[in-house]
């Protein structure tokens, strides 16, 4: 009997979790596109780093 109970307890505390986790589709839509802007922004001050570093190294090559 008091296995039953518990068992049902459990199943009743699944249940609310479930629905307070509830996430909106809109919500994760506009967190995929600021992650999308900021990746884009670091890779190219990774890639304006880099093409300065080549930069730099050929105006001391040269001289």
């Amino acid at each position: 009997m008091s296995a039953e109970y518990k068992f049902e307890n459990h199943n009743n505390s699944q249940e609310e979790l479930s629905v307070k986790s509830k996430v909106k589709l809109t919500d994760l839509l506009s967190r995929l596109n600021e992650e999308k802007k900021q990746e884009r922004k670091s890779t190219i001050a990774l890639s304006v780093a880099a093409i300065s570093a080549v930069t730099v190294f050929g105006i001391i090559l040269s001289l």
